[in-house]
């Protein structure tokens, strides 16, 4: 029953005009980043920060060390290349998604994730035992949720701050084994927590919700292989499939649009809001090495 009250909720909650609206009325390509694989954006500063995987070759489970953050301006510029982890720091790997609050951000590295302040670079990096590859962390409410796509689980941080803590937070698992297999996770404002499944070319995944109840709720058909989210004002999502290779949107009224297409592996990430009803998405080409800055318009 609480599963269906959701639903309805957000049936509700979603009015006419959907984000279908929108039309991509530009796309850049910037090359010259590392297998990058996050992107996300930070308000306050009006910048981007760039997760890569650096090395000479795509492998997202190698603990080799050659990981790092860079800063990137709002044109695809760089700023500071290699801004975290900073200099004399415990190395970081391969570092996925990336989420950002107030000064605070947080990443995930394989089997860790770390938390940095934005402003004086303080990092704190945290071991997640039974987690092998975490993927995507998201902030809701005081906890950090944290998917690990390949061991089919969905894990939480509390406190999500840590990294002032005297000790160290506690790491419980929510979902596990459910078959989701969880890439990319985005808080709703209906209190939810979506999440995209990721598994295989011939196994396509969905949209999911973790309702209050701790209940799991699919909300879409399988569609591909998922892996960003993004959750837009009127309650619809943008994702990121590699699949089809596209950035697309989705609604439980009118189902999967595709908005662009042509990447090699569209990775996690990040809308930077725009004048009037626009937005810029910029999406990583994970194998690609680049990012890509689609603008949408209504």
């Amino acid at each position: 029953m609480k599963a269906l009250a959701i639903a309805f909720v957000l049936a509700l909650f979603i009015p006419a005009a959907h984000a279908q609206d929108y039309r991509v009325s530009s796309d850049q390509t910037v090359s010259g980043f590392v297998f990058p694989e996050s992107v996300a954006y930070d308000p306050k500063e009006k910048v981007l920060y760039v997760g890569s995987f650096g090395g000479t070759k795509l492998d997202p489970a190698a603990k080799d060390g050659q990981g790092y953050i860079s800063k990137v301006a709002l044109n695809g510029k760089v700023v500071e290349q290699k801004v975290f982890p900073p200099k004399g720091s415990e190395a970081m790997n391969k570092p996925k998604g990336i989420w950002i609050a107030g000064d605070r951000l947080w990443v995930t590295d394989i089997d860790a994730v770390w938390i940095f302040d934005l402003r004086s670079k303080k990092g704190r990096r945290l071991a997640l035992p039974g987690v092998g590859f975490a993927n995507d962390p998201a902030v809701m409410g005081k906890a950090l949720y944290i998917s690990d796509n390949r061991n089919d689980k969905l894990v939480k941080v509390e406190p999500a701050d840590f990294l002032n803590a005297k000790k160290d937070p506690s790491v419980t698992e929510v979902v596990a084994g459910t078959g989701i297999n969880p890439n990319g996770v985005y808080p709703s404002r209906l209190g939810m927590l979506y999440m995209a499944g990721f598994v295989a070319p011939d196994k396509p995944r969905g949209i999911y919700a973790l309702g209050v109840s701790g209940q799991v709720k699919q909300i879409s058909d399988p569609i591909g292989r998922l892996d960003g989210l993004y959750e837009m004002r009127d309650g619809s999502l943008l994702f990121t499939d590699w699949n089809t290779g596209s950035l697309s949107h989705w609604s439980e009224k009118s189902g999967v649009k595709k908005l662009a297409d042509g990447f090699k592996g569209p990775a996690d990430f990040c809308v930077v809001p725009g004048e009037g009803n626009s937005m810029t998405v910029v999406v990583p080409d994970l194998p690609g090495s680049a990012l890509r800055f689609i603008q949408l318009r209504k």
